[in-house]
């Protein structure tokens, strides 16, 4: 513990004068009475009131001392600490066009990926993550940062139809690239998570991908969803609700795997949600790199527990001198 102004403290050599005092006053007030003997009286017990009044002293003491110590304002240590730990720098590369509303997944393929990739930047404690989001156009969601936080609630805050619909696998990944391709970290890796098949955008997917092994970038490709019929959002009603229609539904797996392939990365099939986050349990034991951190503890006022007790330090005594020691003049 530290204390953000320690010249406070000499105000406890204040407690040697009053003590001095206290015994002074003590000896002076105490009434006198001439007799011939005292002897009769030695015998008399003494009340226990009278060392409750010396308790009482001891206790206004002990409530300045931790007055003094509240000015002193006691502070928990700013400290540096280094350790080595595992991290790399990943984009989660998310499709947000609306056939991810398909509900083949538990409630559907939107929320399920949103779901499980918060569970996987919850366990990755060091690494510097950022998010991009795409459908028929990209966008940066959040920029590379270490503060995980802030990635989860903008993650769960994602809503469908915030872009052009279509899907645009090609500028999703260009967009990821953009955002990781200066990081520090010696592992960069970028996962798609896709439930389609590249029908927009500028960039085509393996033109992507070619660049992002000129950077080092690795793609992880997650194809979500189950081929065949299924139910699918065609648009939103005027209360946002998603009008569903029934078509034929289609993942490309085999540009998918190219770009894996391409950037030495690995191709996943979710049908599910279990297999889903078993998917980002294996990605989370692949991608990791060994790094020093330095670790900074900042310094916070810890003032608080010594208010409590000169509170109830005084309160107890005001409670003890307004009952048991109470005076009548």
């Amino acid at each position: 513990m530290i204390f953000a102004h320690p010249h406070y403290l000499w105000l406890l050599l204040l407690i040697v004068p009053l003590a001095g005092w206290y015994i002074y006053r003590l000896r002076r007030s105490d009434p006198s009475l001439t007799v011939s003997t005292v002897a009769p009286l030695s015998r008399l017990p003494q009340s226990w009131k009278v060392w409750l009044r010396h308790a009482m002293f001891l206790l206004d003491i002990a409530a300045l001392a931790t007055l003094v110590v509240i000015l002193a304002r006691p502070q928990t240590h700013d400290r540096w600490a280094e350790s080595e730990t595992e991290g790399t720098d990943i984009v989660i590369a998310l499709d947000v066009s609306t056939s991810m509303m398909t509900p083949d997944m538990s409630p559907n393929r939107f929320e399920a990926a949103k779901e499980v990739a918060c569970q996987f930047i919850a366990g990755r404690d060091y690494d510097n993550i950022g998010v991009v989001i795409f459908a028929g156009e990209s966008f940066t969601l959040v920029p590379m940062t270490t503060d995980h936080s802030v990635l989860v609630n903008y993650i769960q805050e994602v809503k469908m139809g915030m872009l052009q619909d279509l899907t645009a696998i090609g500028d999703g990944i260009a967009t990821s690239i953009n955002r990781i391709k200066n990081g520090k970290a010696k592992s960069k890796s970028i996962i798609l998570i896709t439930d389609g098949t590249n029908n927009a955008g500028i960039v085509e997917p393996l033109t992507a991908a070619e660049i992002a092994k000129q950077h080092g970038i690795k793609i992880y490709t997650i194809g979500i969803g189950s081929d065949g019929r299924q139910s699918f959002p065609i648009g939103f009603d005027p209360y946002g609700r998603p009008i569903m229609s029934s078509v034929d539904t289609a993942i490309d797996e085999n540009t998918l795997k190219k770009i894996a392939d391409v950037t030495g990365g690995t191709f996943y099939r979710a049908t599910d949600t279990g297999t889903l986050g078993k998917i980002f349990d294996e990605i989370d034991r692949l991608e990791k790199t060994q790094m020093d951190v330095k670790s900074f503890s900042h310094t916070e006022d810890d003032y608080l527990p010594w208010a409590w007790l000169f509170l109830a330090l005084v309160t107890v005594a005001l409670i003890v001198r307004l009952t048991i020691l109470r005076e009548i003049p």
